[in-house]
């Protein structure tokens, strides 16, 4: 540390810089990371029952024994989704519902959380509003993308979605077969 400046000093590619530069702030923001063993849980049929229009991403408030079910994986985002609450005389509020995350098997009896209640999501008011305006539309829902760790915390995407037809289901799988026969022709040319 050097006593004159007051703050810690650091050598970086050769080259002598304070703590307060980019490449040494990129180096902490790299390790402050998601650890790579922490699981992604993604709603993958999500993308095919429903247009996705718009996606946010938020904090989700939950118990120590549902963070530890998180970080193992035991959970299911398949029938879940999102009500926004935002009238006049209430307090904003993105409510997720029908989220199963599975109990933790070390935790004894007493200390188990409910595997299917509703968990609080926390997001700005003004985004809240927003989406709550957007749902009053006929067809418009709020469904569970993804849920993931960013430094530590958990995160849920959620997305803006309208539902899909039958036929724009098949369209879709039309699509991605055709995507798939590019492909496969592409790397047979090389």
């Amino acid at each position: 540390m050097n006593a004159r400046f007051g703050r810690l000093e650091v050598w970086t590619f050769g080259r002598f810089c304070d703590a307060d530069c980019c490449y040494c702030l990129r180096a902490v923001a790299a390790k402050q990371q998601s650890k790579p063993n922490e699981p992604v849980i993604e709603n993958r049929k999500a993308r095919h029952d429903y247009f996705i229009e718009e996606t946010l991403e938020c904090g989700i408030e939950l118990l120590g024994t549902e963070v530890k079910s998180v970080r193992l994986g035991l959970v299911s985002l398949g029938e879940g989704y999102v009500r926004a609450e935002a009238g006049p005389r209430q307090r904003p509020a993105l409510i997720l519902h029908s989220v199963h995350i599975g109990e933790y098997p070390p935790a004894g009896a007493a200390r188990q959380h409910a595997p299917q209640r509703d968990r609080r999501l926390l997001a700005h008011k003004r985004e809240i509003r927003k989406l709550a305006a957007r749902t009053a539309l006929r067809g418009i829902t709020l469904i569970p993308l993804k849920m993931y760790f960013v430094r530590g915390r958990a995160k849920l995407l959620i997305g803006v979605a309208k539902g899909k037809q039958k036929a724009d289901k098949r369209q879709s799988i039309a699509e991605r077969e055709h995507r798939r026969d590019m492909d496969r022709a592409m790397s047979r040319k090389r």
